[in-house]
């Protein structure tokens, strides 16, 4: 798979099975917008139309920059770290989560992510309802509200 925004090769994972599906323990990664994505489970992958999941690393200090999951639902759940939403017109809203926090993001909410430490990553559990949903996030500029 290539990255359309980087234009890079996007390593897919070795895909086990045929009804049930694994992909084993990797070190694949996908670099977007100031995150580290370990390569999960998509429609490029495993064949799967309505559903994605993988891991997002934040580093110490990083930013995912402001953007909109356009048509699609997005739930995550922190393992590791602390992280600041600030979202909505003009980002002027913040929430604050931890590990062990379950967060569900609405389409179309534009969001911008923000790991509180200079010194630990955020690291989290990501599922999207879109097995596309590379197609689908819109870059937000939060001067624009």
């Amino acid at each position: 798979m290539t990255d359309q925004i980087t234009g890079t090769e996007v390593p897919l994972g070795n895909v086990e099975g045929e009804d049930i599906l694994t992909i084993r323990s990797h070190d694949n990664c996908r670099n977007w917008n100031g995150i580290h994505y370990k390569t999960g489970m998509c429609a490029k992958n495993v064949g799967s139309t309505q559903l994605s999941m993988n891991v997002a690393t934040i580093p110490p200090g990083g930013v995912a920059k402001a953007h909109i999951h356009d048509g699609f639902d997005l739930m995550l759940y922190i393992l590791q770290g602390n992280v600041r939403h600030e979202y909505g017109p003009g980002l002027r809203q913040t929430l604050d989560n931890k590990a062990g926090d379950f967060i569900y993001i609405k389409p179309g909410v534009p969001h911008e992510v923000i790991n509180l430490s200079d010194t630990e990553p955020v690291v989290a559990v990501v599922a999207r309802a879109a097995a596309d949903e590379w197609e689908k996030i819109i870059p937000y500029d939060r001067e624009s509200e």
